[in-house]
């Protein structure tokens, strides 16, 4: 049976400049978009992927492309033209070789899509206009080198929030290279180091929440973006006879948690499944959508 995975995640809040846009002067900007009346800092899923293949990587799945940190601008290195059936990343995040004849002649597709699909992570609560500011000391005395004359006022934009972010998966697509999907929930469920500020700041993408529905249905069916600012998600509401069905669903972290006792046991009775720990959900889901 065709099944598919629609999850959506929630962080815990800690204080977060993670994703910056261009500087202004000695101003470091967080990127942000308008949700109604406010402000709402995001990272982007470019970020998020690319620390995935990072820890990817890191448990020894086999990678094609490798981050190249002594350039003068942002860039990446091939080992060799893609191939989705040698390389984890080229089969989960699919490519694109803009000159396709030596493609051709490999008798490869010159662009795949991504397996995994992401959107962009929004913060919980609005940009209250917070900011930090710090001093970037002049090298001095017997320094061999100097970034400027004189020493700096750092100027940096603050948050402290939660992040919530969606992403989707079909298992019929993965059924080829099971290993690597299963790799690929595992790394989602220790998601960390998403553009962390040039390596200074810590802020972790692991999921403090999640919920996820399984499910031969082409769309998840509920707000993607459902957790609210107390980390409750309304749609649960939802799930009942005529509506969603219970089966199909997965709760798990703190939401599985702290929620009230009469409401989990209207959901359990529905046939919703309660994880505490949302590393394990994840490792539940990827088995009963890959092995079941």
């Amino acid at each position: 049976m065709l099944k598919n995975l629609f999850c959506s995640i929630l962080t815990n809040a800690a204080p977060s400049s993670n994703y910056r846009g261009e500087s202004e002067e000695n101003r470091t900007v967080i990127q942000k978009i308008t949700k109604g009346d406010h402000e709402y800092a995001v990272v982007s899923p470019e970020a998020m992927r690319n620390a995935l293949r990072e820890i990817l990587a890191l448990r020894e799945q086999p990678m094609n492309r490798r981050r190249l940190l002594n350039e003068d601008q942002l860039a990446v290195e091939f080992k060799e033209y893609p191939d989705a059936d040698k390389y984890a990343d080229d089969f989960l995040f699919g490519y694109l070789v803009a000159d396709n004849k030596e493609m051709r002649n490999f008798k490869r597709p010159a662009k795949r899509d991504s397996v995994l699909r992401m959107n962009m992570a929004v913060a919980l609560h609005p940009y209250r206009f917070d900011a930090t500011f710090h001093q970037s000391p002049l090298n001095a005395g017997d320094s061999p080198w100097k970034n400027s004359t004189s020493s700096a006022l750092l100027h940096r934009e603050v948050s402290h929030t939660a992040y919530q972010y969606p992403f989707a998966l079909s298992f019929e697509d993965c059924k080829a290279k099971k290993p690597w999907a299963k790799a690929l929930l595992s790394a989602i469920g220790e998601l960390s180091n998403v553009a962390g500020g040039h390596a200074r700041s810590y802020f972790e993408m692991a999921p403090r929440s999640l919920v996820a529905r399984l499910t031969p249905a082409l769309v998840g069916g509920f707000d993607s973006y459902g957790f609210d600012r107390h980390g409750g998600f309304a749609e649960l509401a939802r799930i009942k006879k005529g509506d969603l069905p219970g089966q199909e669903f997965v709760v798990a972290g703190a939401l599985a948690r702290e929620l009230a006792g009469a409401e989990k046991e209207r959901l359990l009775q529905e046939g919703v499944r309660f994880f505490d720990n949302p590393q394990e959900a994840l490792r539940t889901l990827a088995h009963d959508g890959l092995d079941a």
